[in-house]
């Protein structure tokens, strides 16, 4: 793009695309932070030139890092003066529950009517961290490394449970109820936030590679109930007991009744962890099949202590089985189980 007035520069409509924001936000920003093009063309058209572009870049690393639009078109300019754009230090430690409507340009949060607009990047947040505003940010706009560095961040300042129960699970569903709501238009955004969720998950989980002992209780199995297809629950437990030095067994999405089953005689766990996400697959019926399986000679035969996990439970009774509401709790419960085991 030619920097001069008489050069043809960028149109809106094509830095928009490029920036993954719509023109409305684009003229907005303008409107707001004076961060608007350099050249209009016949004195109406826009054009965006490559000073333009960068400032706007600039502004977006930063609104992905959690500053808000304000402070990061402020930054943004005066990096672009100088020799590069720097996140003010007072802005880094703000207060970190700001309301979501402060972060989102005025035409994302409400339209002239006064409805809530459907614009891409108006994510259902309400009081949330300042990570999980830019982390949201970054799923919207499909920018896969600002997502790596803000899960990475969140988990080695807060550690695994509180990144996962206030910065990462409050994004999933809030990028879950905008995808409900409105088809399939953030389908993409979901499956990208998803996945580097569950690549920080895994990174963070260590192996427990000592052997058990024939004393010792049996790993702590993990699978989801036939028909669910929700991992990413099942990997946060998995990262957290893997850290406190349990052994675990992870078998994922879906599990067929008689593989499970199988797994538990073979394995003789501690514990069977059980997830279902929706009503229609929480199998009560397999769930007390899991809790009767034993294994061992005869004398001494053991079983698993099964715990449910996942709003599919909820509602009825689950005599015997725990049912913790966070990973926190599923933790504790877990690990009580395992260190006194189940005869």
């Amino acid at each position: 793009m030619d920097e001069t007035t008489g050069g043809t520069g960028m149109t809106t409509g094509e830095l928009a695309r490029r920036l993954g924001v719509s023109p409305t936000t684009l003229r907005s920003w303008d409107r707001r932070y004076g961060v608007g093009p350099a050249v209009r063309a016949d004195g109406r058209h826009r054009r965006w030139t490559s000073r333009d572009v960068a400032v706007l870049e600039a502004m977006c690393r930063l609104t992905s890092a959690g500053v808000p639009p304000a402070e990061a078109a402020r930054a943004a300019k005066e990096g672009a003066a100088g020799a590069g754009t720097a996140v003010p230090a007072a802005v880094l430690t703000a207060d970190e529950r700001t309301p979501a409507a402060e972060w989102m340009p005025a035409d994302e949060r409400t339209s002239a009517s006064g409805e809530r607009s459907r614009a891409a990047g108006a994510l259902p947040l309400g009081d949330a961290r300042q990570e999980c505003r830019g982390l949201a940010r970054a799923a919207v706009r499909l920018d896969a490394p600002a997502l790596d560095g803000r899960l990475t961040s969140a988990v080695e300042r807060y550690g695994l449970t509180v990144a996962w129960e206030e910065v990462m699970m409050p994004t999933l569903h809030a990028v879950g109820r905008r995808w409900a709501s409105s088809g399939d238009r953030y389908v993409e955004v979901e499956h990208l936030l998803s996945w580097h969720v569950s690549t920080a998950l895994r990174r963070v989980t260590p192996l427990c590679r000592a052997g058990l002992s024939d004393t010792a209780p049996g790993p702590v199995v993990l699978a989801c109930v036939p028909g669910e297809q929700h991992t990413l629950p099942l990997e946060a437990l998995n990262a957290g007991l893997a850290q406190q030095g349990l052994p675990t067994r992870m078998f994922g999405a879906a599990v067929p009744a008689e593989a499970l089953t199988a797994a538990v005689r073979r394995l003789g766990p501690a514990a069977v962890f059980l997830w279902a996400q929706v009503r229609s697959t929480a199998s009560f019926s397999l769930a007390r099949h899991v809790a009767a399986t034993q294994w061992g000679v005869k004398g001494a035969r053991r079983q698993p202590m099964v715990v449910l996990g996942g709003p599919g439970w909820a509602g009825r009774s689950a005599q015997g089985m725990p049912r913790p509401p966070s990973l926190r709790e599923a933790l504790s419960v877990l690990t009580l189980t395992h260190g006194c085991g189940r005869a």
